[in-house]
């Protein structure tokens, strides 16, 4: 299946909207993992298969991984959740953007190298920059719209003809690039009005939803601003809230509650 077919099949067959964000920090690992050599793999491992039954999607954010020169670990998790865990798809947050030939190694990065379902992609260097990625017409492309970082206004928020920039960008994506229905959004939590106005603007395109939790984005706002008519439409991530839920040995457990409790949270707002 395409990765849209797969995200919506989970949306329904889980009744999930929960996007589970694999951000490793071996300083927040439990004690357990200390000098173990592939704690990296483990750790996450442990944390997709405690999470995988509330999960819409999974979201390794691929600097965390690099970082650690953890690459082989990242490679080993998303083959390790397709194998575990098939019908979830994962999404490579790389934020990728860069002239049409680099472009597409980035997309062999993403989706050859790595096998994502689906990649970020920053649209700031304009349409021939996303369209290698948007001819993998079976994977995802999630295209930065209105980011939950504080300073995202700086030039999100420039108005360009009367509008926002961040508008005209939803509009682009939806009227312009998504001939093969494979683009999402990315629209944070934290600016919920934003939300609303970019639902209005695109349809049923899907957003992912950064925000919540540590970031302290308001998981009602969040669903009655941005849900599709039939209450999906989103992936709505947390990280650290999940991953970090405890310190202790029962970390997968704290993580699975976690999991468990934002879904939970979601769907009583559907």
């Amino acid at each position: 299946m395409s990765f849209m077919q797969s995200l919506r099949q989970r949306w329904h067959s889980a009744d999930t909207l929960v996007c589970v964000g694999l951000d490793p920090e071996p300083a927040k690992f439990p004690a357990r993992f200390a000098g173990d050599a592939d704690a990296v793999f483990a750790f996450n491992r442990d944390i997709i298969d405690a999470t995988a039954e509330y999960a819409c999607a999974f979201k390794p954010q691929i600097a965390h991984f690099a970082a650690l020169r953890a690459e082989d670990a990242l490679a080993r998790l998303i083959e390790y959740a397709h194998a575990e865990h098939p019908g979830i798809p994962v999404i490579l947050d790389s934020k990728r953007g860069d002239i049409g030939s680099t472009a597409q190694h980035y997309v062999s990065e993403a989706f050859d190298r790595y096998g994502a379902d689906a990649v970020t992609a920053n649209p700031y260097l304009g349409h021939d920059s996303v369209q290698p990625f948007l001819d993998r017409a079976d994977r995802g492309v999630v295209v930065l719209c209105r980011t939950s970082n504080p300073g995202a206004g700086d030039l999100q928020d420039l108005i360009v003809d009367g509008r926002p920039l961040y508008q005209h960008v939803a509009e682009k994506v939806a009227r312009d690039w998504n001939g093969n229905g494979n683009c999402s959004l990315v629209v944070g939590a934290t600016w919920p009005s934003q939300l609303r106005e970019v639902r209005a603007i695109v349809g049923d395109v899907p957003f992912l939803v950064p925000g919540v939790g540590a970031q302290g984005g308001d998981v009602e706002a969040v669903v009655s601003n941005a849900k599709t008519a039939d209450g999906t439409g989103l992936m709505v991530s947390s990280s650290r809230a999940i991953l970090y839920a405890s310190a202790g040995d029962d970390y997968a457990q704290a993580a699975a509650a976690a999991a468990k409790s934002l879904r939970d949270q979601i769907n009583r707002y559907r």
